[in-house]
């Protein structure tokens, strides 16, 4: 608790931006708090960070903010940016323990409507104490059919060393994804790379030099809860995304780089950086980082919960968040003739497979931290991800894979896809029992993005077992390609609200279509 207070008391310390010397004046860093403790207890409290609204429905959303000192959060709400005949929310009293950040629920919103947002912060022993407002808007799911939805999707945020740039104005593949006024963005894991140090500068291939923003926390892998609380801060130092957050709701899950590479449940690292070596403590600690810097609805600040869930959104959609990661079993050869704790864990599989058999949505997204048919290694000898290279019948983690495309076939559960991240390119995959040696489900696609801010990887191989075919590919040639030598990638979904047509484009950057799919509404297999 200590430990909390004085990190939120000094981040002007820690928040040495040694890359940012030279960055333009259009690049601007939160103003964050350099005045000593006395002096900042003694002022007004301030949101510097920015706000974020999450898990948005048709009448409800989570907002967010930070402060940079003990605080009441208020929010008003109103249809207008006057704040004309404003609903006030009182929220908590944020403070070290939660490192100053706060989660105000809103309930009984009305659907399909454009929601306008400020947030307050204030003394909390003297209301007039406060700070200057921050304000957002975000639109709440439709409950009429007729409304078209369009939501992006994406991941992999800061990784392998490549940061904040002030050269090429931060990270700004989220001013692109901006200028789509999406209704939500789905950020599919690796949020942080907490094993990824940020340094201050880096060489590139071809001679030029790669700049960071650097703070303390990023300095080394993050061990303690401060440092994964630094990690998690670090991304909102970027002037494009706290703009994008500020417009664009999001549905956030997590993947294995919010810890460590590769990580699973009962690991012990074999990483000589790390004085912490047991994986489960570290995991605990970034979780809870992680529930107190995004707002998601199953998940506390103090890292109870859990991360998967469904987010209804309207009757065009259901969104179906997995957590690939905290239930699998140890990574392996993945070729188990039995394995009913997989990559999901039984009681997580049970779950989907209910909550699909309920959805009455038109389209089910299944949001796959994970790629299903592309060999993911970990090492040697091992595999990350479900697939494991061998074409034949369900082994290992595809058990619960194959359990779950039966299910989906035999209930006629229509309008499922696959949207998933993690491989650092951009492919398009369908799965078809006519391809496939495992043959008792119905077609389906997986579409692939990333990274948002990282390095760019090679293509995978495929693996045979559920039948992909792979219809479109981008990626580098060589291993972890800088942002300022290939694209940054993410998807987008567009369904039209009267025919139910779903629309889906793999996008690069600078906004560009690499390719695109439609989808008809109403079936079982596409």
């Amino acid at each position: 608790m200590a430990q909390g207070a004085a990190d939120g008391r000094a981040l002007g310390r820690r928040a040495v931006l040694q890359g940012a010397a030279a960055a333009s004046a259009a690049f601007a860093l939160p103003a964050i708090g350099c005045a000593p403790p006395a002096q900042a207890r003694g002022g007004r409290p301030s949101a510097e960070w920015g706000v974020q609204v999450g898990d948005v429905t048709t009448g409800s959303g989570l907002v967010w903010v930070r402060s940079d000192r003990p605080a009441r959060m208020t929010v008003q709400t109103a249809a207008t940016e006057s704040f004309r005949n404003a609903r006030t929310w009182h929220g908590p009293v944020v403070g070290a323990g939660t490192d100053f950040t706060g989660v105000t629920s809103l309930r009984g919103l009305p659907p399909g409507e454009q929601i306008h947002y400020r947030v307050t912060l204030a003394d909390p022993d003297d209301p007039r104490r406060a700070g200057e407002p921050v304000t957002g808007t975000f639109r709440t799911a439709p409950m009429k059919r007729g409304e078209r939805v369009r939501f992006l999707w994406s991941g992999d945020l800061a990784g392998q060393g490549w940061g904040i740039n002030p050269d090429r104005g931060g990270y700004r593949i989220y001013e692109e994804m901006r200028r789509r006024d999406p209704d939500f963005f789905l950020c599919s894991g690796d949020n942080i790379y907490a094993d990824s140090p940020i340094e201050a500068s880096v060489q590139l291939p071809d001679g030029r030099t790669w700049r960071n923003v650097t703070t303390e926390e990023k300095a080394k892998v993050a061990e303690t809860l401060a440092e994964f609380r630094g990690a998690f801060r670090y991304n909102l130092l970027d002037e494009n995304l706290r703009r994008f957050n500020a417009q664009v709701p999001t549905i956030t899950q997590w993947d294995d780089h919010e810890v460590h590479n590769n990580w699973y449940p009962g690991q012990i690292l074999d990483d000589d950086r790390y004085t912490v070596k047991d994986v489960d403590v570290l995991s605990a600690r970034s979780l809870r980082a992680f529930g107190e810097y995004f707002p998601i609805r199953t998940l506390r600040p103090d890292g109870h919960g859990r991360v998967y869930r469904v987010v209804h959104h309207g009757p065009l959609l259901d969104v179906f968040v997995l957590d690939m990661r905290t239930y699998r079993n140890a990574n392996s050869g993945n070729k188990q003739t039995e394995d009913a704790q997989g990559i999901l864990g039984a009681e997580q599989l049970r779950w989907l497979k209910r909550e699909l058999s309920r959805s009455r949505a038109v389209w089910k997204v299944i949001a796959s931290d994970m790629p299903l048919g592309l060999v993911v290694p970990d090492g040697k000898t091992r595999f990350e991800a479900v697939a494991q290279g061998d074409p034949g019948q369900p082994l290992g983690r595809e058990l619960q894979l194959a359990e779950l495309l039966r299910h989906i076939k035999h209930r006629r559960i229509t309008g499922t896809l696959w949207l998933t991240t993690d491989v650092h390119y951009t492919s398009a995959q369908h799965y078809d029992p006519a391809r496939a040696a495992f043959k008792d489900f119905e077609p389906f696609w997986e579409f692939v993005s990333g990274p948002l801010n990282a390095g760019g990887f090679q293509a995978l191989k495929l693996d045979g077992t559920f039948g992909p075919e792979q219809r479109f590919l981008k990626a580098p040639n060589r291993a972890n390609t800088s942002p300022a030598e290939t694209p940054q990638y993410f998807g987008e979904i567009d369904i039209d609200g009267g025919s139910g047509e779903l629309t889906v484009r793999l996008r690069q950057d600078n906004g560009e279509v690499l390719f695109s799919q439609i989808l008809q509404p109403g079936r079982v297999g596409q």
